[in-house]
């Protein structure tokens, strides 16, 4: 199933319904995917049923989308493609770290940046080298702690496009502090515009995760191709190690990090900035990914920075 929460033209009130066809089929009895996780998935499944036999049925083209989880519990995003950081660390004379081959890493980012796959991203105050990132994003759909990898896949409720807003020159700045990207990353983080539950995308047999081509677009010209198949680290590996230690929790939801060529920092390193220039105000980003649809938003004007004196 194909989830979605959205506004209606009639009423402000966010409502999840269930894609069919063009249309949306609404949930009459919950109004956040988050109520609906639990240990089986029997209760996503019973309210999918209940909205295609009984929900009021809206033209996808006449809602607002929202982020189909719109505040998560937490949000952890790997860097998980070996493909995105081997010419990025090449154009710095660089090699990636063995560390990295041992260790699936992530770093918290911040649920309150959530936004919708259409609502247009104001930019970083006081930033100039902006960028997206195509990324998948994985959701818990049970709770969890010291999983195996098999089990943190069997507790993935489904998935979500994301695309992770970020910052270069902020995030430069920030890294000689040794505690990770802070306000380089955390201005905006788009999901959606559907969750996509984890039957519709299955491990198939020999696979190390699903197969999906994402693609990015800027102002109508195409940048990024890639494909989830090329993940280093599978989703089970990444929730495995979120979960050593802690609990991951329903709604959790677990960014693969960025696909090969899935950035302008990437393609940047692979090629020129000539050739691939920073965002700017203005500029219109589709990141498309198939089964999971289609994030297609503006940049706008950044607020302007409040001093720290």
């Amino acid at each position: 199933m194909r989830w979605t929460t959205y506004r209606s033209p009639t009423d402000a009130t966010p409502r999840i319904g269930v894609l069919d066809g063009d249309h949306i089929a609404e949930c009459p009895s919950s109004r956040r995917l988050l109520d609906l996780f639990d240990a089986d998935g029997s209760r996503l499944a019973a309210a999918a049923d209940e909205a295609l036999s009984a929900g009021r049925r809206w033209r996808l083209a006449d809602l607002t989308l929202e982020a189909p989880i719109p505040v998560p519990p937490s949000v952890r995003d790997f860097m998980a493609f070996e493909d995105h950081l081997k010419p990025i660390l090449a154009a710095r004379g660089a090699t990636i770290d063995k560390a990295w081959y041992e260790i699936p890493a992530f770093y918290f980012t911040n649920p309150a940046a959530v936004t919708g796959p259409n609502t247009d991203v104001p930019a970083a105050p006081g930033a100039v080298q902006l960028d997206y990132e195509l990324e998948v994003a994985a959701v818990i759909g049970r709770s969890g702690r010291n999983l195996t990898p098999e089990q943190g896949q069997a507790a993935i409720a489904g998935y979500l496009l994301m695309c992770d807003w970020s910052a270069r020159d902020l995030q430069r700045r920030e890294r000689p502090v040794g505690l990770g990207p802070v306000k380089g990353k955390d201005w905006a983080t788009s999901f959606g515009p559907f969750f996509v539950t984890a039957d519709e995308l299955p491990v198939t047999p020999g696979a190390r995760t699903p197969d999906l081509t994402l693609t990015a677009a800027v102002n109508g010209r195409p940048y990024s191709k890639g494909h989830l198949r090329d993940l280093y680290w599978t989703f089970g590996q990444m929730i495995s190690y979120a979960s050593r230690g802690t609990e991951v929790r329903p709604g959790d939801i677990i960014g693969s990090g960025t696909v090969g060529t899935g950035c302008i920092a990437d393609l940047s390193a692979r090629f020129s900035q000539e050739q691939y220039p920073w965002l700017k105000p203005g500029d219109r980003v589709r990141l498309d990914g198939g089964l999971l649809g289609a994030i297609d938003c503006r940049l706008l004007e950044a607020a302007p920075v409040v001093p720290l004196d």
